[in-house]
């Protein structure tokens, strides 16, 4: 027999989980306490938000479910944060945390919470282990849950006195879960009715959302695109679906997305949306829309279908195997005229007036194209919140890479640990992260993290001493009134580089900016670069 907690780290081996992001405390010391003792690597965090963002990171890389540990009480409401952001981005993630003894439960003890009732509304599901006995089985329900259908994040909530318990360990060999039966092939007579509306259409146009990317679809939307000449767009969850300058790409849609886009938007008469929730961020007017457009809506998630935009043809499916489906069906059509149309949109939108030369400060828009352009082409491209993600999402010419950011739930902080846990699962490829100076203050403790388990991290600080994605929201909504979003009292960017060890560099111009992009990308360990930013830059 074995213990409970023994049990939960015989259960991640079987899953061949190798990595775990966490952070202990009393009531998880017993997994704690034999996880050390196993070939699993903890990768200690300094926050416990950090380590689900980091998780995050791994599991957008690999495609496959991360773990991540906290505690019981504060460590688990901590961990909510990412829980959330994982949600909403439809990440798999398994969570595990600690709990005050079952006996204790509903007393308002020290460090309790109800973890599984507050997580409730962000979580795909989650457990509450009374009984050791049942930890193989839930184990294996929460990777397989996490896994399939619509990914996304499943808690496990375990009493410290169950991990203590003795049971006989058996794994099981596969998960059968009552009522919950994911599709993942579409049904025949939809994708027959999806193919026979592209033949027909003038003018249509396939968007591609993330969820797309978390399929793994890319290569089947470029291959869909390419077979029958259909023209396309994203979401900014979508970015990397297809190369940035790919001929049959027309850009990110949306209220921060390009004009070439958005009006291929407006005047399709077929609109294909691919794992994306066309939510107000990338549909602002959806009534004109389902007014003037046929839309053929495809999610892994039967909800999202028509939840934001009205649909008229659903297809519930996994992103990649309705696409081949779709191959299968060659629905071939003639809208020459109509990527002529679209080109010529690109081309007028490709050549923007330059910007005027600012004194003592960095173009961020000309500066994150320079650096796209010489990051290597499979790179990893990680985008934090606010300002800067919409620099980034504009800018980078993602080719054969990964664009990563929250869009969703749009977390400040996400960008240096998630890129972190993206370059853990994948140390031979290029990772940078780019994220503003209020986003930096949020996560610059986990440069510890990296630091400790030799993780090297390139880091792109905008610095404008600004809110400035807030201070634009005044500026426009509110009168120019702007209320708590001036960064006063620092820090010097360099002096926390030193004093974590990492070599640093500060630009201020871009006549700078090549050199030391050059010098950034070719460093071997971690490097932080900050660009000075004129605070009262707009994402135009």
């Amino acid at each position: 027999m074995i213990s409970g907690a023994q049990a939960m780290v015989k259960c991640l081996e079987a899953e061949g989980i190798s990595v775990v992001f966490g952070y202990p405390g009393a009531a998880i010391c017993p997994f704690y306490d034999c996880l050390g003792q196993s070939s699993i690597r903890h990768i200690l965090a300094r926050n416990e938000q950090n380590a689900g963002h980091a998780a995050s990171g791994y599991a957008r890389v690999t495609g496959k479910p991360a773990v991540c540990v906290a505690t019981s009480g504060p460590g688990a409401t901590n961990l909510f944060t990412a829980i959330a952001t994982a949600y909403a981005d439809s990440i798999p993630l398994v969570a595990i945390t600690g709990q005050v003894e079952t006996g204790l439960l509903g007393r308002d003890v020290f460090q309790e919470v109800d973890t599984t009732g507050a997580a409730e509304p962000f979580t795909k599901y989650s457990y509450l282990v009374k009984d050791a006995s049942d930890i193989p089985r839930v184990f294996k329900e929460a990777f397989y849950i996490a896994s399939t259908g619509r990914r996304g994040p499943v808690l496990i909530d375990m009493p410290v006195d169950v991990q203590r318990q003795l049971i006989n360990f058996r794994y099981p060999q596969e998960a059968s879960i009552r009522g919950y039966k994911p599709r993942f092939r579409g049904h025949a007579v939809q994708v027959k009715r999806v193919a026979e509306a592209i033949r027909a259409a003038k003018r249509p146009l396939l968007c591609v959302g993330g969820g797309a990317i978390a399929a793994g679809a890319q290569k089947q939307v470029r291959a869909l695109c390419e077979a029958i000449s259909l023209p396309a767009v994203s979401t900014l969850m979508g970015i990397g679906a297809l190369p940035a300058g790919h001929p049959l790409y027309f850009g990110m849609l949306g209220q921060s997305g390009g004009c070439a886009a958005n009006e291929a938007v407006a005047e399709s008469d077929l609109l294909i949306i691919l794992g994306a929730r066309a939510d107000n961020r990338a549909m602002a007017k959806p009534d004109q829309i389902e007014a003037a457009t046929a839309v053929v809506h495809i999610d892994i998630d039967a909800a999202e279908i028509g939840k934001n935009l009205g649909t008229t043809i659903p297809l519930v499916g996994d992103a990649a195997a309705v696409l081949e489906q779709l191959l299968e069906q060659s629905p071939r059509g003639e809208w020459g005229k109509w990527l002529e149309w679209l080109r010529a949109r690109r081309a007028r939108e490709a050549a923007p007036a330059a910007a005027p030369p600012r004194a003592g400060c960095v173009d961020p828009e000309a500066f994150v194209r320079l650096l796209s352009a010489k990051m290597e082409p499979d790179a990893i491209y990680v985008s934090d919140v606010g300002q800067n993600q919409i620099w980034s999402a504009k800018n980078c010419a993602v080719r054969d890479g990964l664009f990563l950011t929250t869009g969703g739930m749009g977390t400040m902080g996400y960008a240096l640990p998630a890129a972190l846990g993206a370059k853990l699962a994948c140390p031979g490829r290029q990772v940078v992260a780019v994220c503003g100076d209020g986003a930096f203050q949020m996560a610059m403790m986990e440069l510890a993290t990296a630091n400790q388990h030799g993780v090297p991290i390139k880091l792109v600080v905008m610095r404008n001493d600004m809110l400035g994605m807030v201070r634009e929201i005044q500026q426009r909504e509110y009168r120019g009134r702007e209320t708590a979003v001036a960064l006063a009292g620092g820090p010097e960017i360099g002096g926390i580089a030193g004093a974590y060890g990492v070599p640093f560099d500060r630009i201020d111009s871009m006549e700078e900016a090549g050199a030391a992009v050059e010098r950034f990308l070719a460093a071997d360990g971690s490097y932080i670069l900050e660009c000075v930013v004129n605070p009262r830059e707009e994402t135009r």
